[in-house]
C-alpha cells in the first residue's frame, strides 16, 4: 500500500438507496410508491416468473406494462421496442427484476426517457449498482455511463437466488468476482472502494461453493448477495481494464454467454497483471485462500463448474487476430501495457483452459 505521505485519491461515490434482506421482494412495492412510480413499466428476466407474478400483484393498479423480452447484451432493436412500450403505457418508473440483462434493458428506457429505475436483481451481476449501460448493434457492442440510467433504488432479496441453477449461480457468481478484480487495480478506485472489493471477493469465495452444493442454503445465499452488492459497487466506482474490455468486444462479436466470458478470461487476465500489480493481486490471494490470484480464480471456477475454457463456450478460434485488433485501437486502463501480440497470447491460453501458472506466456510483454 502506498505511504501515507504519498497516497492520492479522489472518493466520490454516487449510489443507489439499497433494501437488503430476505423477503424484501414485498417492500418493492413500498419502494416504488416512494419513487414516485404512480405507472409502473415493469421489465422482467425470463427465470423470474414466479416473482414477477408476486411483484405483479403487490403493485397492483400501479403495474401498467410489462417486458419479458429480455436477451443478454441488450440488442438495439429490443432496446427501441422497450422504449416504444414505455411510451404506450405512459410509464413513470421502471421496474427491472431479474439479472443484468433485465437491469441493462430498464438501463436503455432510462436512458432515452429520463425515467427512474428500481433493480430488483436475480443473480450477482452488479450492474445495478451502477451508470454503466451497454448495446449491441450487429457484431459491435457499446458501453458507456450516464448518471440517468444509474437505478434510484436497489432491493436485494437474497430469497430470489435459490432456484438459480448451479450453472448459472458459478457463471454469475464469477461475474461478481471479475468486478472486484479490476476494481484492485484500477487507477481511479478510492481506497474504500478496493477495501469492498477484496471484501466481497472473500465473501464470494466463501459463498459460491456452498451455494452450488446446496442452492438453498439460505445463509450461502444472503453471503453471496452481500459480496454481488459489494460487487457492484467496486464496478460503479472504478474504471475496468483488459479482462472488461475483452469481454464486451467478444461478447459483441460472437455473441458468448456474459457470465460464461468472465468465467473464463478472468485468470487470464489477471495473469496478465500480475507482475504489473502485484499489492492487489497479494490481497486477491488471500481473499481466495489462495498463495496466487490468478491460479486461486482458476481454482474456484472449477470448484463451482464454471466453464474454463473459450472453447467450452463456444469461441470461434477465427476470432482471436479481430479481437485483439480491435482491442488496441480503444485500449482500457490497465495496469500492464496492452498490445496485440500479448493479447493474442491471453486468448490462446484461454482458449486452452489450462491452468493459468502454466502458461508463462503470459507474463512477458509483447509474446507473439
Amino acid at each position: 500500500m502506498d505511504t501515507l505521505s504519498s497516497m492520492r485519491f479522489v472518493h466520490d461515490m454516487p449510489g443507489p438507496r439499497v433494501v437488503f434482506g430476505a423477503g424484501s421482494l414485498h417492500r418493492v412495492a413500498a419502494e416504488a410508491a416512494a419513487l414516485g412510480g404512480e405507472r409502473v413499466l415493469l421489465v422482467a428476466g425470463s427465470h423470474s416468473a414466479d416473482a414477477r407474478d408476486v411483484l405483479a400483484a403487490d403493485l397492483g393498479a400501479r403495474l401498467v406494462g410489462g417486458l419479458t423480452g429480455v436477451t443478454e447484451h441488450v440488442p438495439v432493436e429490443v432496446a427501441r421496442a422497450a422504449v416504444a412500450e414505455a411510451d404506450r403505457c405512459g410509464a413513470d418508473l421502471v421496474v427491472a427484476l431479474g439479472g443484468g440483462s433485465a437491469t441493462g434493458l430498464a438501463k436503455a428506457v432510462a436512458r432515452e426517457r429520463r425515467l427512474p429505475v428500481l433493480a430488483v436483481p436475480t443473480t450477482y451481476a452488479g450492474s445495478e449498482m451502477t451508470s454503466i449501460w451497454g448495446l449491441t448493434d450487429g457484431t459491435r457492442k457499446t458501453t458507456g455511463r450516464d448518471p440517468r440510467v444509474l437505478p434510484r433504488t436497489v432491493v436485494y432479496d437474497p430469497d430470489l437466488t435459490h432456484s438459480l441453477s448451479p450453472s448459472l449461480t458459478a457463471v454469475s457468481g464469477m461475474n461478481a468476482v471479475a468486478h472486484c478484480v479490476e476494481a484492485t487495480y484500477s487507477s481511479d478506485a478510492s481506497p474504500l472502494v478496493r477495501l469492498a472489493a477484496v471484501e466481497a471477493v472473500r465473501a464470494l469465495a466463501d459463498a459460491l461453493p456452498r451455494c452450488v452444493r446446496e442452492p438453498g442454503d439460505s445463509d450461502a445465499r444472503a453471503l453471496a448477495a452481500y459480496g454481488a452488492w459489494l460487487a457492484g459497487i467496486a464496478l460503479g466506482n472504478a474504471t475496468m481494464g483488459i479482462h472488461h474490455k475483452l469481454c464486451h468486444v467478444l461478447g459483441g462479436a460472437q455473441r458468448l454467454p456474459h457470465g460464461g466470458l468472465h468465467a473464463v478470461l478472468l485468470p487470464y487476465a489477471a495473469a496478465y497483471n500480475r507482475e504489473a500489480a502485484p499489492e492487489p493481486m497479494a490481497g486477491l490471494a488471500a481473499a481466495l485462500g489462495a498463495e496466487d490470484a490468478p491460479t486461486g480464480l482458476w481454482e474456484l471456477a472449477g470448484r463451482i463448474g464454471a466453464p474454463r475454457s473459450l472453447a467450452e463456450i463456444g469461441f470461434d478460434p477465427a476470432g482471436i487476430d479481430d479481437v485483439a485488433a480491435t482491442v488496441v485501437t480503444a485500449p482500457p486502463s490497465n495496469p500492464r501495457p496492452v498490445d496485440a501480440g500479448s493479447l493474442r497470447s491471453l486468448l490462446l491460453a484461454a482458449l486452452v483452459g489450462n491452468r493459468p501458472d502454466r502458461s508463462p506466456v503470459l507474463m512477458t510483454q509483447g509474446a507473439s
